[in-house]
């Protein structure tokens, strides 16, 4: 029982890997202990050691094997490791075993939905709010089924972010922050347990490197320190840097407080180990929302700005968000591309003779309406194949169903070709076997774009209402390629056939399009961080002047 408690209490501090040697040594001379079992699979999770944790948490699942609230953990773990159709098969053992709970339909709504079952996991969601309607868990998996359904509205996802917002905890504040000074030097947080190699550090570590140190002094709120690359370039850039990653908001909410913190900028949202019960608290005078899980408006009363631009929010859609928005004047982050990216390739379809299309996407974008409209275009580009990567095509049940499904519009299977996940270079490279990217919808490609575009490969995008919807034709206009973003499905599918009929033109594009990347807003840091700095200044003195 001691080396347990001295083992979560290291995993507190944030020493992960100091927790696990000593829950190992507690659950070797305790191997019975269940309380042993999961504070050493909670740390092996903190430490993102889901692999090792699940054969844990087996373990303790098999001494009480009636446990439902064991079985739902194991289920998220195994969501963590992307055994997506593992967890979904518990779920449901779960379900009719002991009925149903708020936690497991929240975790079989996302199995669901990351299984490309949009529909199934939407209903998941609605028995979730259904079973709890005052519940933040039960609205949150509600959001995050509809942004990927094909039927979101930008309304509809506002009004389930607006129940999340209403329905969490918040904590009195202890004493007012200090009068402001419109002019001074800003103290800034940054709060994510993905200040790392992670599309959040992909997409803003350029942008916070090029903001003026004079004027803005950056604090890292984030996970334990690590050897990851883009986290030392956080750490390079900070003056602090506090362990936040797993701290529950009672807790972490005052502390931030005592920070003393201008701006706070979330980089976490409502995904999976966002932290927006402590942005409910209002940690910060003024609270802004960049990146991470930055799908559509947070809903949350407490969140004063929103970062985006022209193409991502046009003025018609701005009715559909709770914040006041910050518009950059290019696009809404700022790229860096690995230095390890190989050399992008000659265009394939001019060695192999048939256009190659692609989508590295999660699998929780394929929506039905989506493969129908890439199998109308398959069918319409005689001989051309589709390339699918997505750590879940390591399932054979889940490529079954894909398959089969694509067999069910007539085409044939050997036409798709499907890969798992990779490490980042080996998936880099793989662009090199693609000759136009097809983006889903409505939710399309973030980072995604960004790496296709440096790779050499255009994507044709169909933009919606919603924030996540609209990622690529702000990436692909900031680039200077809006001629490839349709207006609607008939033009999507008719933009495919007409560029896969124009090889040459593909070609030369392919040839100058990593340079024309580099030259753009999208990777020029410098103009990205002048940007950045007018515009946290410009929220910084609205509060100013409101107070």
């Amino acid at each position: 029982m001691l080396l347990t408690a001295r083992g979560a209490l290291l995993m507190q501090i944030g020493q992960h890997d100091d927790a696990i040697e000593v829950l190992q040594a507690a659950t070797a001379l305790a191997p019975d202990s269940q309380a042993a079992l999961l504070a050493l699979a909670q740390a092996m999770v903190a430490a993102s050691r889901v692999g090792d944790a699940i054969p844990v948490l087996q373990r303790a699942v098999a001494m009480a094997p009636d446990d439902a609230g064991l079985r739902n953990n194991l289920a998220a773990t195994l969501l963590r490791a992307h055994r997506h159709r593992e967890a979904a098969a518990l779920l449901e053992e779960v379900r009719a075993s002991h009925g149903d709970s708020l936690g497991v339909l929240c975790n079989l709504t996302n199995a669901l939905v990351s299984l490309g079952l949009q529909q199934p996991g939407l209903e998941m969601a609605q028995r979730a709010v259904a079973l709890d309607p005052g519940a933040a868990l039960g609205w949150r998996a509600m959001a995050n089924a509809l942004v990927y359904h094909p039927d979101v509205t930008a309304s509809g996802l506002l009004e389930a972010l607006r129940r999340i917002g209403v329905a969490l905890p918040r904590l009195p504040a202890t004493r007012p922050f200090p009068r402001p000074d419109p002019a001074r030097r800003l103290r800034i947080g940054l709060l994510s347990a993905t200040l790392k190699t992670h599309p959040v550090g992909w997409l803003t570590i350029a942008g916070f490197e090029t903001l003026d140190p004079a004027a803005f002094e950056l604090v890292c709120l984030g996970p334990p320190h690590g050897e990851d690359a883009i986290q030392r370039r956080f750490r390079a850039r900070a003056s602090e840097w506090h362990v936040v990653d797993g701290e529950p908001a009672e807790r972490l909410a005052p502390r931030l407080r005592g920070l003393n913190l201008d701006l706070l900028i979330d980089l976490g949202g409502h995904g999976d180990r966002g932290m927006m019960a402590v942005c409910a608290s209002r940690v910060a005078p003024v609270q802004i929302k960049w990146v991470g899980a930055q799908n559509h408006s947070t809903g949350l009363a407490e969140r004063d700005w929103f970062i985006t631009d022209r193409w991502e929010t046009p003025p018609e859609l701005e009715a559909c968000y709770t914040e006041r928005l910050l518009r950059l004047p290019d696009g809404y982050v700022c790229y860096s591309p690995p230095a390890y990216a190989p050399d992008v390739g000659p265009l394939p379809a001019l060695t192999s003779g048939a256009v190659t299309f692609g989508c590295f996407n999660n699998l929780a974008k394929l929506t039905p309406v989506v493969l129908a409209a890439w199998a109308g275009i398959l069918h319409r580009v005689p001989g051309a194949r589709l390339m699918l990567k997505a750590h879940q095509f390591a399932d054979a049940p889940t490529r079954a169903r894909l398959l089969e499904g694509f067999a069910a519009a007539g085409i044939d299977p050997a036409r798709i070709v499907l890969r798992s996940g990779s490490p980042h270079r080996a998936l880099l490279a793989e662009y090199n076997e693609i000759d136009i990217a097809l983006d889903p919808f409505p939710y399309s490609g973030g980072l995604t774009t960004c790496e296709a575009l440096w790779m050499g490969v255009p994507t044709i995008t169909m933009p919606g209402e919603t924030f996540a919807s609209r990622h690529s034709v702000s990436h692909m206009s900031n680039v200077g390629l809006a001629d490839w973003v349709a207006g609607d499905l008939a033009a999507y599918q008719a933009m495919a056939v007409r560029r896969a009929a124009d090889l040459p033109a593909v070609a030369r594009l392919r040839a100058g399009l990593r340079a024309q990347v580099k030259a753009s807003p999208l990777c020029d840091a410098p103009r990205f961080g002048r940007n950045l700095g007018v515009a946290l200044r410009h929220a910084w003195q609205a509060h100013c002047a409101e107070a």
